[in-house]
């Protein structure tokens, strides 16, 4: 099959975007345009790439082009000198865990865009969840619990990021008074980030204890800390991230001496750009000063 890119750059376009509407207007042509495009692409392949729903979405052979394309698109960064001189960036899309967006991600990140050599895109999603990202070609990379590689990925170690279960000393004394039982977990008020976020039970269940517990949802990482702390639930928060409010007491163990460890692996395509080499050092680099176990260079 001989590739079209312009009719690439229209689907990927309509995907990134949510729209045909929107896709012909950063591809600066019409909407009929696009249509035809993708028509003629998807007469080429002999199926659809496209399922016109509210927002699109790729089919399993679409993403495969769409991962193509992006893949094409960053090798040809390496062949544009002007990109860091002012010429329009490139974009790079990457999905991580709430966790270290917020702790260790911005100061990897701090390299490649002080120069600047590139726009991120910066996806969130739970650890377990970031692999299908990569595999369904939205990103360039991800931080992932998943050793497993994708076909054409590489995969890296970073260490070990260590939760403790934490609450406010107030709710501690109300709530805990004797400890973390199972009478207490069955009606203590749980603090989880989303629906998909397992480490409340994972912790729990590795306890012995109850793992389908009352709880409140918060799916943001700085308000996840801010909302323990000012004690209206107990929950798992990054080591890294609450060891400030624990020697200051703002924050205090629930079961002391108790942790969940989660494994993290920065997962990436086998494409060797100057961009790629620089992002994928730093994301090592940096995670091995935060994470334990971390590859401290």
């Amino acid at each position: 099959m001989e590739l079209d890119y312009k009719a690439l750059a229209a689907l990927d376009a309509v995907i990134e975007h949510g729209s045909f509407e929107r896709a012909a207007a950063a591809l600066s042509i019409s909407q009929p345009a696009v249509s035809h495009r993708l028509r003629a692409l998807e007469e080429q392949a002999g199926e659809l790439l496209l399922v016109r729903a509210q927002p699109p979405r790729a089919t399993p052979r679409g993403q495969r082009l769409v991962a193509h394309y992006r893949q094409v698109r960053l090798l040809e960064v390496g062949l544009e000198p002007d990109a860091a001189r002012g010429a329009r960036l490139p974009a790079l899309a990457l999905a991580v865990n709430a966790d270290s967006a917020a702790t260790w991600l911005p100061e990897a990140l701090a390299g490649i865009l002080a120069a600047p050599s590139c726009l991120v895109d910066v996806l969130i999603d739970d650890q377990d969840r970031t692999l299908r990202h990569l595999r369904e070609g939205r990103v360039a990379g991800c931080v992932t619990s998943a050793p497993e590689t994708a076909a054409g990925t590489s995969a890296v170690p970073l260490g070990v990021m260590r939760y403790r279960c934490v609450a406010a000393p107030a709710f501690l004394a109300r709530w805990f008074p004797a400890g973390l039982t199972a009478e207490a977990v069955l009606r203590a008020p749980a603090l989880v980030y989303d629906r998909g976020d397992t480490l409340h039970q994972r912790y729990l269940r590795a306890l012995g204890l109850p793992d389908a517990v009352p709880h409140h949802l918060f799916p943001s990482a700085e308000g996840f800390v801010v909302f323990l702390a000012a004690g209206h639930g107990y929950g798992m928060a990054p080591e890294i991230q609450v060891r400030g409010q624990l020697a200051g007491g703002t924050l205090a163990e629930v079961a002391p001496g108790t942790a969940l460890d989660v494994p993290l692996y920065w997962q990436h395509w086998n494409i060797t750009t100057p961009l790629t080499r620089a992002l994928n050092e730093a994301i090592v680099a940096v995670a091995g000063r935060w994470l334990q176990g971390g590859a401290v260079p």
